[in-house]
């Protein structure tokens, strides 16, 4: 914090990460809680796969194009394009309209978001030195983790002052345009070339089909810089499965407060307030992982400890298998929260590490792809082995055998390297 450009940077992710949460908040009401319209579990697994399916195909371009491009200037039109986005989301929300227009319009506003994301992860190694980019990831991811959720909060408070329908979701889709456009106007403040990359091209003119063959060489050239470097092959798969397991637990947890908790008040209500509660108590797992995670990774290294946190993941797991209550999937989901939040700081921080940083941007959209669809696999397998309640014992237990699963393999390829 004491460098300026740092400071400047994580401004802009507070206010994009603040508008994210806005958005999605509005989305997740819109698809889950209005009651103007309905959904089962493969509905919802559906609607997951239009939006992020598609736009995990637009991280092998974000990467080409981020070590092309100034990734300032990227973070600059690419809020604003957000902000003309949701605000056309926001009137098809007013419309009541759905299916294909509704998911298309709102897979730009996430398709825009993949080069916000990538540019901030990419661009971070200019604004601190390589002994602090463990502490500047816990940092800024987790800051921006907090700020997506005061965003989503806000959001809700907003909702009880206009109403659960299609006006007030539209809304709050509508108001995530201002903290987009203020991150725009922080990140002004960098000159073109300070987030990088280090030899930067420019933005060329190009064919769709020299664009097409430059992202498909782009991406084999970023997956085959991993593979030669054994600490982030072990870190992005790591990162994979965590996903996988971490995707049916959300499917899982909004099933049970669409129509298992759908009623109930007191300390830990139902629907779309009790849903809330849920993703605050991760939230809170995330700070305590920032906290916690610099200094255990210095005192043991990140080969220990993402194993130790994908363990901690399973036993969570086995937990709500045996506890089905909305205190239970609160306490599971301030425990996932600090595995989500401190395998993403290791895993972060290994490949700005030990990845050049002309190949950085293919990397990390390569990162971002696997990302997602590793989430859309895992919400399809939930949406045919869950009832609509959302109530399973045996599938929590499946999903700690995965955490285990990508503890040792992790362990195993970190320790022959």
């Amino acid at each position: 914090l004491q460098r300026g450009d740092f400071r400047r940077l994580l401004a802009t992710r507070l206010l994009s990460q603040f508008g994210d949460g806005v958005f999605q908040a509005a989305l997740a009401g819109t698809v889950l809680f209005n009651p103007q319209r309905a959904a089962d579990p493969v509905d919802i697994a559906a609607g997951f796969a239009i939006l992020l399916l598609p736009y995990s195909l637009v991280g092998p371009f974000a990467g080409v194009w981020l070590d092309r491009w100034s990734r300032r200037q990227v973070l600059l039109r690419a809020n604003v394009v957000r902000a003309g986005l949701v605000a056309v989301v926001a009137v098809l929300i007013l419309g009541g309209v759905e299916g294909a227009a509704f998911y298309s319009a709102g897979l730009a506003v996430f398709s825009v978001n993949r080069f916000v994301l990538s540019a901030l992860s990419a661009g971070l190694p200019h604004t601190t030195d390589e002994p602090s980019l463990v502490a500047a990831n816990a940092l800024s991811t987790t800051a921006g983790g907090v700020s997506t959720v005061v965003g989503g909060a806000t959001a809700l408070l907003l909702l009880e002052a206009t109403s659960s329908a299609n006006p007030g979701y539209a809304a709050m889709a509508l108001a995530a345009a201002g903290p987009y456009l203020a991150a725009s106007a922080v990140v002004r403040g960098f000159s073109r070339a300070h987030l990088g990359p280090d030899h930067m091209v420019g933005e060329v003119r190009r064919s769709v089909g020299e664009t097409a063959r430059d992202t498909l060489a782009g991406l084999v050239a970023g997956a085959r810089h991993v593979a030669a470097r054994p600490p982030a092959a072990a870190a992005l798969l790591a990162i994979g499965l965590h996903r996988f397991c971490y995707g049916v637990f959300t499917l899982m947890t909004l099933l049970l407060y669409r129509n298992t908790f759908a009623e109930g008040g007191g300390l830990f209500p139902g629907g779309i307030l009790g849903l809330g509660q849920v993703v605050a108590a991760a939230a809170i797992g995330t700070l305590v992982a920032a906290v916690v995670t610099p200094p255990v990774v210095r005192r043991i290294g990140t080969r220990r400890w993402i194993p130790l946190l994908l363990v901690g993941g399973a036993g969570a797991q086995v937990a709500l298998g045996l506890w089905f209550t909305p205190f239970a999937v609160v306490l599971v989901g301030v425990l996932l929260g600090f595995v989500a939040q401190g395998v993403k700081i290791c895993v972060d921080s290994t490949l700005q590490e030990t990845v050049e940083d002309d190949f950085r941007g293919r990397v990390f959209s390569v990162y971002d792809t696997l990302f997602n669809l590793t989430f859309v696999v895992a919400l399809v397998a939930g949406a045919v082995t869950l009832p609509e309640s959302g109530l399973s014992s045996l599938v929590p237990v499946v999903v700690a055998g995965g955490y285990v699963l990508a503890a040792v393999t992790y362990s195993r390829i970190t320790r022959a390297h």
